[in-house]
This record gives C-alpha cells, sequence and structure tokens, in this order.
C-alpha cells in the first residue's frame, strides 16, 4: 500500500476535498516535490502551504505514522528537512531530532485508485490491462513507446558496456562476443557468450587466411571435438585443434553445455558455428566495417554468412544430409541486426560522442520489420500493433521491465488505467434512459 500512497502523492491523485494536517491546520499541495530513488527523504524540494505558510522542503511517506521510528528516521538527521509525513494511517505523532514535531497528512486514497490496483496486481492474465488498452489516446501511446525505446536502448547499452569492460576495452572482441550470443538465438545464447570469451581473437588473426584452422580452433573450444570419431573430417580438425591448443594454450568448453533440443536443423550449435567461422574468415575488422554500414542492406550483407563445403552436406559430425547451403536466414539476420548491430550503433555512438551512429540506430529499428514471438502476439491481441522493430523493441520491454514484475505503478498505461472512474452497475440502473427520437 505504501507504493500507492506514493504513487497517489506523487500524481496528486487526491479527492476535491479540502485536506487537513492531522491536528486540523489546512493543507494545500503546490508541488509534490521530486522522487528520491536513493536513501533519504522520499520526495525533494516540495511546496506545501500549510495554515497559510508555505513550506519548501521534503516529505516522507509511510502506510504507517509509527514505520518513522521503526525506521529510525527519529534519529536521522537527513529526515530533519521533512516538512510533512505523509501517511495512510496516522497511528503517532513524529518528530525531528531535536524533538520538533512535523506535521501529517493522512492521505486520503480515492475508492476508485484502490479498486482499479486491486485489480492490476489480482488479475491472472499476462496483461492485465489488456482490455482497456485499446481506449488509450493515440498521442499517450506513442509517447510511451518513444519512452520505452529509449530504456531498452539503455538497458542493451549497459550490457555492451559489460562486454566491452571484460574484454579490456577492446571493441572487436565485445562485439565478436554479442555477435556469437546473439547467432544462439535464445536456447544456446549464454553457451556460444561463454564460448566466445574462450577464444583468443588475436591468436586466432594468425590464422585468419585459413578457414579449416579457423573451423578447428572455434570447433575445439566449443568443446565439441572431444571423443572418438570415424567421420574423416572431424579427425582432422581433431589433430589440427591439438596443435593448436598447444600452440596456444587454450581451454576448451564442455561440450555438454550445447543444446539443440527441439531445435530446427538449422539452428544446431555446429551450423551457427560453422557459419560465425566463415563470417570471421570473410570479413577482416568487422566491428569496424559494420559501425561504416550506412544502411540495414549493407549490415545484412556484411553478417550474411555461410557455410563451408563439408557443412553443407552436415549439421553434426558424421551424419550425412541433403545438400544445402545453410546460410543465414533473412528473419536471423533481422534478429542479428536488432540485438548486436543497434546496441553497438547506439553504445559506440554514444561514447564517441556521435548523434549520426546513435540515430542511424534508430532508423535501423525502424526500417526492419517487427519480430515475431509470444510477447508481440500477446500485445498485438490486446490491441497494441507492431509496424517495426523499434515498435517491437519497446513492447518487449514494457512486458519485461513493468508487466512481469507488476510494476504498474510506474507504467503510463497503469497510470491511465489506476486513475479513471468507471460506472458501477448499480449507478448505471439509476441512470434515466434516453428518450427515443
Amino acid at each position: 500500500m505504501e507504493q500507492l500512497l506514493h504513487y497517489v502523492w506523487k500524481h496528486k491523485l487526491f479527492p476535491l476535498k479540502a485536506l487537513t494536517t492531522t491536528n486540523g491546520l489546512p493543507v494545500e499541495v503546490i508541488d509534490p516535490g521530486l522522487p528520491n530513488t536513493n536513501a533519504g527523504p522520499d520526495f525533494f524540494n516540495a511546496k506545501v502551504r500549510i495554515d497559510g505558510t508555505m513550506w519548501v522542503g521534503n516529505v516522507e511517506v509511510h502506510t504507517l505514522a509509527s514505520d518513522w521510528h521503526r525506521h529510525g528516521h527519529d534519529s536521522d538527521r537527513k529526515y530533519d528537512s521533512v516538512v510533512l509525513h505523509v501517511v495512510g494511517t496516522p497511528d503517532c505523532q513524529v518528530c525531528r531530532t531535536n524533538g520538533e514535531p512535523i506535521p501529517q497528512l493522512a492521505l486520503p486514497c480515492p475508492d476508485h485508485v484502490i479498486c482499479n490496483y486491486r485489480q492490476l496486481l489480482q488479475a491472472d492474465r499476462n496483461l492485465r490491462c489488456r482490455d482497456f488498452l485499446p481506449d488509450l489516446p493515440r498521442l499517450s501511446v506513442h509517447s510511451w513507446m518513444a519512452a520505452l525505446q529509449a530504456e531498452r536502448f539503455q538497458q542493451k547499452a549497459q550490457q555492451v558496456e559489460a562486454r566491452l569492460q571484460r574484454c579490456n576495452g577492446n571493441w572487436e572482441d565485445a562485439f565478436f562476443v554479442t555477435l556469437a550470443r546473439n547467432f544462439g538465438f535464445g536456447l544456446n545464447g549464454d553457451t556460444f557468450e561463454q564460448w566466445a570469451e574462450r577464444i583468443p581473437l588475436r591468436a586466432v588473426d594468425k590464422h585468419r587466411d585459413n578457414l579449416f584452422q579457423i573451423e578447428a580452433i572455434f570447433f575445439g573450444q566449443a568443446g565439441l571435438l572431444d571423443g572418438p570419431t570415424d567421420d574423416a573430417y572431424s579427425q582432422q580438425l581433431q589433430r589440427e585443434y591439438a596443435y593448436l591448443r598447444h600452440k596456444f594454450d587454450l581451454q576448451p568448453l564442455e561440450g555438454w553445455r550445447w543444446s539443440a533440443f527441439r531445435s530446427r536443423p538449422g539452428n544446431f550449435p555446429h551450423v551457427r558455428l560453422a557459419q560465425l567461422a566463415m563470417l570471421y574468415y570473410q570479413e577482416q575488422g568487422l566491428f569496424s566495417r559494420v559501425m561504416e554500414a550506412d544502411t540495414t542492406m549493407q549490415a545484412k550483407a556484411l553478417l550474411a554468412s555461410r557455410v563451408s563445403d563439408y557443412w553443407e552436406t552436415h549439421y553434426l559430425f558424421g551424419r550425412t544430409s541433403p545438400r544445402r547451403a545453410k546460410t543465414v536466414s533473412p528473419r536471423s539476420l533481422d534478429l542479428v541486426l536488432i540485438n548486436t548491430v543497434v546496441p553497438f550503433l547506439y553504445t559506440y555512438g554514444t561514447r564517441q560522442g556521435n548523434e549520426a551512429l546513435r540515430q542511424r540506430a534508430t532508423t535501423f529499428l525502424e526500417e526492419l520489420k517487427p519480430e515475431q514471438n509470444h510477447i508481440i502476439r500477446m500485445w498485438q491481441e490486446a490491441g497494441l500493433p507492431a509496424e517495426n522493430a523499434a515498435d517491437t523493441q519497446a513492447l518487449i520491454q514494457l512486458k519485461k521491465a513493468y508487466c512481469d514484475p507488476k510494476k504498474c505503478l510506474q507504467c503510463r498505461f497503469g497510470f491511465e488505467y489506476l486513475r479513471r472512474k468507471r460506472t458501477t452497475r448499480a449507478e448505471e440502473s439509476k441512470t434515466p434512459p434516453t428518450p427515443a427520437g
């Protein structure tokens, strides 16, 4: 309930009747203040008029007034600046560290807000406000979607920064790790990232002109060359990897980490590793070239990898299959751009102070087709269709950052839902019918 009190105070969702302190003094809220997400009072620089006197200071919000003592605020000088204590239940008087009493306001929360809030929290459906969404003003939807897209950029930028730090500030290495992770396409994403962090790219650079040696390092480091085999090609890779492992003191990943469960053959880790090997063999300075790509078509052309001759007739070592080129599909390329290229354009542009790169990240998302997954289908059924990848990224952010953790109070759709007033059936029965004609 304290979160709801925070919300009602922040957005001034007060009843129209006059407000008074617990000892009867009139209160007028001029400015509720700025929310504080760090230690200290809940709102900074609030402006309230109490009994005709203007007070500028901080505001603390509690469900029970006694929480002031329970949290130790009565002995914490940071809270001496509080000019108003907003509470749900005024079960005691509170004071500053010098014993001076602090005015308290028992905040009345409108019944319709409480009712709407409980409905949001108690609803079993994944999208608790879905029936309300089609009625939202288009401008409200557009502004919130834009803000969600910006949040998504920031979140992915933090992930890029974390990988960049682990890669000792090397953008090429961080890009390779991110690209590899997204070649896992969900199922093997974590394993691909762990594998990529074990690939010594500076050592591989010395064999960049030899696709066979690149495959030996890639498959060997993946732990997929362990054990006896009757397949001639994998035996050759084993021997080459044994030499390269000793030369560069390599430590492979455990092969059991990879999964092909319920995965299409084209998405088997062996095929994806072969595509990455070919991509790394074909493209020199991949990160730099991708950052220079002006259009999504140019970026896709750089990342459109195929496989070596052996993998055109295999999905696994030693098991032949009908010949197939096994290129990265157009939809998979879109996902690689969305989850790898776009975050790096935004993050690198931010680091370099290059607004053109940041804008290109947005442009790429707006040009790419909307993603297709259960989250997007859920929003579409709720009346929020996506026109492009920028929309789908915003909707994914909304679902994961607000709906799943039930942060309806921080969601703008939730705000509109909470403050709406609906006519009850009893009220509807009292409404006289409209005369015909």
